[in-house]
């Protein structure tokens, strides 16, 4: 037996010999009342470049202060609806992030919305894992709980409405990785949001591919995609699976988009995603082409599934060539803008 094995064994030998040989005098004490759980709130606010913000919300589900980056509609006066933007595999935790990749503060400059952009989730697929991961909480820093789905769909909006004065109106966006959780995330809340888009993801968690797909994904970061969902193959991988799970997606406008993985307008040295870098645009176009063609297959089913199903509220666009990279969501983003705006009152 261990010595902490010693110890508690003597200390709860203690505590019953205690209990056995106490006699009460008088009435017995009144139990001590539960202690009140510790809600979700704001940490820190601080301002950034123009109506750019940084803040910390604390989740309890998570136990932990989760970065984000808030940007404010163009008249901060006047309640606003809401996007959350979600961030692809490295979870805004590197460099690749809506905010430093593409043109948000350009675009959204005149549009009374309030953009949320969530900086971790790194490798998380932004869900309720069953069991914390060790190996994925050593790379990034943290007690390596996820409880991602708890934390966007619960505990994040309540503080995001209450902190910047919204209307209450949500809408869900996200890439890659978070192509994926977000559709799964509106079938989780349906009543959350008003419009969702899904760009370069992969609705299909049980079959095959797409396991390998979400099992690639997590060994980047160091986890265990069993820690997630439980065994492959299992009961969990199947309820997350959107393919399969198609008729319980909310009866809302949705704009889900995936490029052939052919190389596209930019694919080429001169973009400025690329900025004249032989590697960059060499790995974008072997890797990003093999998992845009990947993400294709995927959307390409559950578009499949959902027209069977009579669906005319989602808009899809798979014909373009295009591999899986920044410039291509941002121009996916620009002609979602359509579906989302009005969906979202603007």
């Amino acid at each position: 037996m261990s010595t902490r094995r010693l110890r508690n064994t003597a200390f709860g030998l203690s505590l019953l010999a205690a209990a056995l040989l106490w006699t009460p005098v008088g009435p017995a004490p009144a139990p001590a009342p539960a202690q009140a759980a510790v809600p979700a709130r704001l940490i820190s606010q601080t301002a950034g470049t123009g109506r750019l913000l940084q803040i910390t919300v604390y989740s309890p589900a998570m136990d932990r202060d989760i970065a984000l980056q808030v940007l404010r509609p163009v008249d901060t006066a006047t309640p606003a609806p809401t996007l959350y933007l979600l961030n692809g595999a490295g979870g805004g935790e590197d460099a690749a992030s809506w905010v430093a990749q593409t043109d948000l503060n350009g675009f959204f400059a005149d549009k009374q919305v309030n953009i949320v952009v969530p900086m971790e989730g790194a490798f998380s697929y932004y869900t309720d894992w069953q069991q914390d991961d060790p190996g994925l909480g050593k790379l990034l820093g943290n007690n390596g709980r996820n409880k991602w789905a708890t934390f966007l769909t619960e505990e994040l909006p309540p503080v995001i409405d209450h902190a910047f004065g919204t209307n209450g109106v949500n809408g869900l966006a996200g890439i890659s990785m978070a192509g994926t959780s977000v559709l799964d995330l509106a079938i989780a809340a349906p009543e959350l949001y008003r419009t969702v888009a899904a760009y370069s993801g992969c609705a299909m968690t049980s079959d095959p591919l797409g396991q390998s797909f979400i099992n690639f994904v997590i060994s980047l970061g160091g986890g265990r995609a069993q820690n997630m969902w439980g065994p492959l193959n299992g009961p969990e991988w199947r309820a997350h699976d959107v393919l399969l799970n198609a008729d319980r997606l909310p009866r809302i406008p949705m704009y889900i988009s995936s490029g052939t993985g052919l190389p596209g307008p930019h694919d080429v040295l001169a973009d400025p995603t690329v900025r004249q870098n032989t590697k960059t645009l060499a790995n974008q176009m072997m890797v990003g082409g093999g998992i845009e063609a990947a993400t294709n297959y995927c959307t390409a089913r559950l578009a499949e599934r959902t027209n069977a199903l009579g669906r005319t509220d989602i808009t899809y666009n798979l014909d373009a060539p295009g591999t899986h990279s920044w410039g291509y969501w941002q121009d996916e983003l620009h002609r979602s803008w359509p579906v989302l705006g009005p969906a979202l009152g603007l």
